[in-house]
């Protein structure tokens, strides 16, 4: 069965990769490890946003590295959303035994921050028409979708209730959103993979120079 399969990258990073030493991942192993052996993996997605160097010097030169990793991939398409990066005034909740109709003493805490904030755009949306439109176009057999966004549970019910092909639900935390689990033809959970499915260090690549994995990669 033609199989394509679709990643949200920052879902997948924060969900089941920060703070750990399996960021070095190869999704094309992955996908096939988690799926069934009927499935033939014919295309990955991955869905990211080149990040800003603004909170994490280091952060740019990293991503580019994986990014890079996965060009050495065939079967993987790499598609960009936008990475915005601000800071702005956000009022705090009071500790709990300040909570209205009681008032905090003055001078027991602020009221607000000037925090960082930072969004990820498109990445989710462009993920959902991509498999719509493929699915319209019988560009595949089944599809696999590793998010545990729920922005995108219409188009995987769409997908499976409308057009009537299967969605499998990769995963990523051990509870997957219930109503994206009722939505997939099936659930399976990437963890137990991510392990045994990382790129070798360092990846040779002709007549270019090699890979090298992030130090505390």
């Amino acid at each position: 069965m033609r199989t394509f399969v679709y990643i949200d990258g920052f879902n997948l990073y924060y969900r089941a990769l920060k703070g750990t030493r399996h960021k070095w991942l190869d999704i094309v192993a992955l996908s096939r490890a988690v799926l069934p052996g009927a499935c033939q993996v014919v295309r990955v997605n991955y869905y990211t946003a080149r990040v800003s160097g603004r909170t994490n010097p280091d952060s740019p030169k990293r991503q580019h590295a994986y990014l890079r990793a996965l060009g050495t991939l065939p079967e993987v398409a790499v598609h960009y959303g936008s990475f915005m990066v601000s800071h702005r005034w956000a009022g705090l909740v009071p500790p709990p035994r300040f909570k209205p109709p009681f008032a905090l003493p003055a001078g027991a805490a602020p009221d607000a921050a000037n925090v960082w904030k930072i969004e990820e755009k498109g990445s989710d949306v462009n993920l959902g028409a991509h498999l719509v439109r493929d699915a319209c176009m019988g560009a595949f057999d089944v599809a696999a979708v590793l998010t545990n966004d729920t922005d995108l549970l219409e188009p995987v019910r769409i997908v499976r209730d409308e057009l009537k092909l299967p969605v499998t639900l990769l995963t990523p935390v051990s509870r997957p959103a219930v109503s994206l689990a009722q939505a997939a033809s099936e659930v399976r959970h990437i963890k137990p993979y991510l392990g045994p499915c990382q790129f070798p260090d360092p990846i040779h690549v002709p007549d270019k120079p090699s890979i090298v994995k992030p130090a505390g990669w």
